[in-house]
């Protein structure tokens, strides 16, 4: 396919996906969307699903396959970027799969509006059948917003007022982007970035972005929770990770210039800080009651978590979070431990934990 004949370009990072990879990939060339591309691109796997992506691009003229050393998730979508032919982007995870119809609806709506940025939702997919399946979308109102109308929503972008408030779902896959916006914002990547990754691209070109559409009420992205991902583990580092992405957000809102997000990802890092409390408690319950609660006091009583107990500006808690916070700023580490065990327990088996961060 030449440069001037594609339209879409759909990069998908793999690593070790061998048992989804097909399921993924078989998705993609069932898109009704014309002069559509695939790049997938290898990011060091071991378990013979780089074979499975040179056994596709054999078969069908639509895939590229890209090889290259481990580097995470960010380098292998920053690399799939950098070799995109399409006039927009999309991206695709891949032991998660799409809707036949989910690019030629994206891309009608970009073409028709000349849009720099278009948005559609997701849809949870657990493998375990007891939990029901959960949509989430962007919180925008309206289905076309130019630049003026953008900036409006700027005050509530990233938080407002809420828990974990944010208007734009920072989802890299629920969007198709221009590739051009794209790419100049990808200097603003750092592969470092091991939680909530895809905001150090969706935010900086939002800001740049000049006219957006919103695809209401369509989920045709399925996101994939399998039994691993349910039990998870332990991360010892979680919190160094939610201040490295919420320095990552001060950088690119100063460097922007545009709008001071400050207050906002103040809000954002303390929703942020709460989940780390929870991955310490629920995650690391054997380590003993004691060792837990003396850890989540390290948490708690650092000097920028300090700061957001005492300054945050979401003024739409609901009672229990209002409560928990007031645990968090008084002190009150072992009411935490037990109200973590108990509340995300239950949050746990409805399916309520998996937002995507």
């Amino acid at each position: 396919m030449e440069n001037n004949e594609c339209r879409i370009t759909v990069v998908v990072p793999v690593y070790n996906v061998k048992p989804y990879l097909e399921r993924c990939v078989d998705s993609l060339l069932a898109q009704t969307a014309e002069h559509l591309e695939i790049v997938l691109v290898d990011d060091g796997s071991t378990d013979g699903s780089g074979a499975v992506c040179d056994r596709y691009e054999k078969q069908d003229g639509r895939i590229r396959v890209h090889h290259k050393e481990n580097g995470g998730l960010t380098s292998a979508w920053k690399a799939g970027v950098e070799l995109a032919r399409g006039a927009y982007v999309g991206f695709v995870d891949s032991d998660d799969w799409v809707e036949a119809d989910m690019y030629a609806r994206m891309i009608r709506a970009a073409e028709q509006e000349d849009a720099d940025l278009v948005v559609c939702g997701l849809v949870f997919d657990f493998e375990d059948p007891k939990i029901p399946k959960r949509e989430e979308i962007s919180n925008f109102r309206k289905e076309v917003y130019d630049r003026k109308a953008l900036e409006q929503l700027f005050p509530v972008l990233i938080n407002d007022g809420c828990f974990f408030g944010r208007t734009l779902q920072p989802a890299r896959v629920t969007k198709l982007f221009r590739k051009e916006l794209l790419q100049e914002n990808m200097k603003y990547c750092r592969e470092q970035v091991a939680l909530g990754e895809d905001m150090q691209i969706t935010f900086p070109v939002l800001l740049d972005t000049r006219k957006l559409c919103v695809i209401p009420g369509y989920y045709p992205y399925h996101y994939w929770i399998n039994e691993k991902s349910m039990t998870g583990r332990y991360d010892g580092a979680y919190m160094e990770k939610v201040r490295l992405l919420s320095e990552r957000l001060n950088a690119i809102s100063r460097e922007k210039g545009v709008y001071d997000f400050g207050p906002q990802i103040r809000n954002d890092f303390l929703s942020m800080t709460v989940l780390a409390v929870k991955n310490e408690i629920y995650r690391n319950y054997r380590a003993g009651r004691r060792a837990v609660t003396a850890n989540v006091a390290a948490v708690c009583e650092a000097p920028d978590v300090r700061e957001a107990l005492e300054h945050h500006t979401m003024d739409k808690l609901s009672l229990s979070i209002r409560l928990y916070l007031r645990l968090m700023r008084k002190g009150h580490y072992s009411l935490c431990y037990w109200l973590v065990l108990v509340f995300f327990k239950v949050n746990y088996y409805l399916g309520r934990e998996y937002k995507r961060q």
